[in-house]
């Protein structure tokens, strides 16, 4: 039967495009905030990163009461990284808004998300976002929306729905219309819309109880909490419930809490109904997939799979000669201890304790991906070291070596397609789409994930900037060969003391800095680069010599230009295998793994690439 009084919908659209905005006005249209409250814009993106980056990080489950029936709203991640979450929550909702920006049309992780919602068989409600920006052709951007429909799949049914339910909105602005020229100045409209026109959740709220959990929120007090959607039966507080894993063990667990989504916040309730999405405190050691089920009359449901991590890197405790001067936890034990509270709280990663027990190592679906719990660490207070990424490799069916591919897509100035191609071929990459337009040409490339490592900076600097680049997790394919590494080499600091003008000066002739005078400097620390392969020890501290007789020019200041800094996914893309980034809470270094000279020598010589003197 239908649970009429009940809406589960997601909002999906590619990053930037408005989602978490839209939530905002939504909330506030449907009296969620007093008249005169104050509140943060976008204030779905509670975290600190999520508010800087202006990304939505972690899927979020909100509830909207519009005519006495309940919209359980599902914000999803838009960034590749965090794909995971979006295949999963989906499994949530019965329709999805699409959200295109009415200048730019999809892009390229429009079509990530979407053929998720299309695959997940959703009826997709079209949202033209941004119509009064300057640029916006919202007529371009609804028929580039159903060509991408009819691209990834779309049944007849989704298109034939989509084509008759478009709203056309600035969600900044906070109005929807049914014309972009209608005048209408509310969000009505599109919350009519959606309690008018998508479907109500069909289930069989006397059958027997099965909710799957799809996501995991995590308390202090309370542990691990399941949240998920209630497909049949009725779930209450205290029930005894049948937990059935992924890969098909059981076990009996008791509900000791139940909440129901409430606007921003949650509330707890004695009862949830099938149809509704709810919060389930009790399940030790809840997990993704998960179903909760009756004991008597057990309920099967699909197992859920977690995209495999395609990143991994090793976080150590830093043994930089700076150690303690910025973060207050810099010991190995309260690394690993906070790495393991992770591990529990964050089902999308796999970490584990290295053998040899010199760190920890942590794989995700991406740089994105695991910046964002190191950038959480140093805010924390914590310092520590990290080695380049490693790609994860898998063995195929015939035992063939496998990596992972992404699809990339640039969209740059016609003039510097060439080059932008011809960067591409020197890391593996494969053109598959080439359009040309009036201005800008888009190019898509099919690329082995070792290749995306540093990429951005490379095509930024051939189209000076001008380049719009993403790239997203498209297959396992077989393995591509060795790759072109970073072209040019190291400037290695040979002292530990602070950076000196006079120096710099001179060292700024011969590549590009990295530090700025009076910064802290110590041996074997990046402090910038030469175009010329080969890395190369240098003097950031000599001055000037002093003598008794004077040149015209003595009393001239050293020119410097600003040194290039780095975020620390740039960092991470930019340094070999036999560097580290130095994370702490002021600062992103660059260094060798040996710091000392000699050492690297010694290493070189016995690796055998250099010959013994």
């Amino acid at each position: 039967m239908l649970q009429e009084n009940i809406r589960n919908i997601a909002i999906i659209a590619h990053v930037d495009h408005g989602k978490t905005t839209l939530v905002d006005k939504l909330l506030r249209a449907s009296g969620a905030f007093r008249d005169n409250q104050q509140v943060q814009e976008r204030v779905l993106d509670s975290n600190d990163q999520e508010r800087e980056r202006g990304i939505t990080i972690l899927a979020k489950n909100i509830s909207i009461s519009y005519k006495d029936i309940k919209i359980n709203v599902i914000d999803t991640p838009g960034h590749a990284d965090f794909g995971g979450e979006v295949e999963r929550v989906l499994k949530m909702a019965d329709g999805a808004l699409l959200l295109v920006d009415a200048a730019e049309g999809p892009m390229p992780q429009t079509r990530f998300v979407l053929r998720h919602a299309i695959d997940a068989h959703l009826a997709i409600m079209i949202v033209i976002n941004k119509i009064d920006r300057e640029g916006a052709n919202p007529e371009n951007a609804l028929n580039q929306s159903l060509d991408l429909m009819m691209d990834l799949g779309a049944t007849d049914e989704q298109l034939e729905f989509a084509m008759e339910h478009v709203v056309y909105a600035s969600a900044v602005n906070g109005f929807a219309r049914l014309d972009p020229d209608d005048g209408n100045m509310d969000m009505f409209p599109l919350l009519d819309m959606i309690v008018d026109a998508l479907p109500a959740p069909d289930v069989d709220p006397e059958g027997p109880l099965a909710m799957q959990c799809v996501t995991i929120d995590h308390s202090d007090y309370l542990g691990r909490i399941g949240i998920g959607r209630v497909y049949s039966g009725t779930i209450h507080d205290g029930d005894k419930i049948l937990v059935v894993k992924n890969d098909g063990s059981r076990a009996m667990s008791q509900v000791k809490k139940l909440f129901t989504f409430d606007y921003l916040g949650r509330a707890e309730c004695s009862e949830v109904v099938a149809g509704d999405i709810c919060a389930v405190v009790g399940v030790d050691r809840t997990d993704i997939g998960d179903v909760y089920t009756d004991p008597d009359s057990p309920v099967e449901l699909e197992p859920i799979e977690i995209d495999p991590p395609t990143l991994a890197v090793v976080f150590e405790a830093s043994t930089s000669p700076l150690v303690g001067q910025d973060g207050d936890i810099v010991g190995g034990r309260q690394l690993k201890e906070r790495l393991m509270t992770e591990a529990e709280n964050n089902v999308t990663m796999r970490i584990e304790e290295l053998p040899d027990k010199t760190g920890v190592e942590v794989a995700g679906r991406g740089i994105l991906h695991l910046s964002v719990l190191m950038e959480a660490m140093r805010r924390e207070g914590f310092e520590f070291q990290v080695g380049r990424p490693r790609v994860l490799f898998k063995k195929g069916p015939n035992g063939e070596r496998l990596e992972p591919v992404e699809q990339a897509v640039v969209e740059c100035p016609g003039e510097y397609s060439g080059k932008v191609i011809e960067v591409f071929g020197t890391v593996g990459g494969t053109m598959t789409s080439m359009e040309a337009g009036t201005t800008q040409t888009h190019l898509e490339f099919k690329i082995p994930t070792r290749g995306i490592m540093g990429l951005k900076t490379r095509i930024m600097n051939v189209t000076h900037g001008d380049a719009v680049f993403y790239h997203t997790f498209l297959e396992y394919g077989p393995f591509a060969g060795n790759i072109g590494t970073r072209e040019g080499g190291a400037m290695i600091s040979m002292s530990t003391e602070k950076a000196v003008a006079y120096a710099l000066g001179t060292l700024q002739d011969r590549g590009t800095l990295f530090i700025g005078p009076g910064d802290d400097c110590y041996e074997g620390m990046l402090v910038g680069e030469r175009p010329q392969p080969g890395d190369m020890t240098v003097n950031i501290a000599r001055t000037k010599n002093l003598g008794n007789q004077r040149s015209s020019t003595a009393d001239i200041a050293v020119q410097l230009t600003p040194p290039k800094t780095f975020t620390l996914e740039e960092a991470l893309e930019y340094i070999m295998d036999d560097e580290l980034v130095e994370v702490t809470p002021k600062h992103i270094r660059m260094r060798k793994r040996l710091l000392s000279e000699i050492d690297r020598r010694k290493w070189n010589v016995k690796n055998g690439l250099v010959k013994k003197l």
